[in-house]
């Protein structure tokens, strides 16, 4: 398999968050929960606004990488069903 071959990283099982490993993080400004987005690819921070970037499964828990949301998608999610949490 040539690098050509390989699957992107978003799809690469290496590269993917264990869930032990979510549920051990928290927001670096209000030390709360974070939440995993739909897509998988960001930890949200609902108390905050932020979403933090998850890259090659490494999640970028500084201010800087992440970006601001909005109230009505921060309302989406803390009413988003807790199976798709």
């Amino acid at each position: 398999m040539t690098s050509s071959d390989a699957p992107p990283p978003e799809d690469n099982p290496r590269y993917r968050l264990d869930p032990r490993t979510i549920e051990m993080l928290v927001c670096p400004v209000t030390k709360t929960r974070l939440t995993l987005s739909a897509d998988g690819t960001e930890l949200i921070s609902i108390v905050a606004r932020y979403a933090f970037p998850i890259r090659k499964g490494v999640p970028l828990l500084v201010i800087d990488a992440a970006r601001r949301i909005d109230e009505e998608e921060a309302e989406a999610l803390r009413t988003r069903p807790a199976s798709d949490i």
